[in-house]
């Protein structure tokens, strides 16, 4: 399906929260899908995960995460640099101003003449998977895919001691699927282990899927990159969204 995009200004919190949008490019009254980065913010590699999630039917809206804090239109690079930039940004942000951002982006999404109101999800990478995961808190979401999501097993998140994400999991009224790289380093056996207990615990409908490969292997760029593995789990996404909505 061919894809139309741009960028829209969302007010979120006294800001504006640049948002780039993907979506399908014949009329239709498609999902919406609130698409969260990793700390690097809207890259170029970004971009394609959402364009190539538009193509499948769904309209997408990819936030910068940090627009409290950056220029519009600041993207890190891949190294060390950019690493502590967006790190400094997600510990200095907190997360009731992620969650204040997730409203203002779902309310967004819903208003939009091309999405039908009644079917929104979520979706992320890293931090992103966190974020996605907050927002499956809300009960408008009805499913949310999170990759490889840091901090949900412990807490860390933005400027906050505990964010309490998987204590409140009993919130999520919609589906839930986690996805993971069996040789992440940051997301270890015990803390995969923690929030399947957590989940289970809290009665949530989830599934897993696990690779093998590294954190961000969906990433294309750089060494972690995992071609196969990126396909598959995509697919996976498309088919979790569509047998939900």
């Amino acid at each position: 399906m061919i894809v139309s995009s741009d960028y829209v200004n969302i007010p979120s919190g006294g800001s504006s929260m640049r948002t780039f949008m993907a979506r399908p490019g014949v009329p239709g009254n498609w999902p919406g899908i609130l698409f969260y980065s990793d700390i690097f913010q809207l890259t170029d590699t970004m971009l394609r995960s959402c364009v190539r999630l538009a193509g499948h039917g769904f309209v997408v809206a990819a936030p910068e995460i940090y627009h409290r804090r950056e220029p519009q239109g600041a993207v890190f690079p891949f190294d060390d640099e950019g690493r502590s930039r967006g790190m400094a940004d997600a510990v200095a942000t907190a997360v009731a101003d992620f969650d204040v951002d997730a409203g203002s982006a779902l309310e967004h999404l819903a208003r939009d003449p091309a999405v039908d109101a009644g079917r929104l999800g979520a979706a992320g990478f890293c931090i992103g998977g966190h974020l996605a995961f907050r927002a499956a808190l809300r009960p408008q979401v009805k499913a949310t895919v999170c990759f490889y999501p840091t901090g949900v097993h412990d807490g860390k998140l933005g400027s906050d001691e505990d964010a309490g994400s998987l204590e409140k999991a009993g919130d999520i009224a919609g589906r839930l699927l986690l996805v993971w790289g069996s040789e992440d380093p940051h997301i270890p056996p015990p803390a995969r282990a923690r929030i399947e207990s957590g989940l289970k615990v809290a009665g949530v409908r989830f599934e897993q899927r696990m690779y093998p490969a590294e954190h961000a292997f969906m990433r294309d760029f750089g060494p972690r990159f995992d071609p196969e593995c990126t396909d598959l789990a995509f697919a996976e996404m498309v088919r979790f969204f569509r047998a939900t909505f």
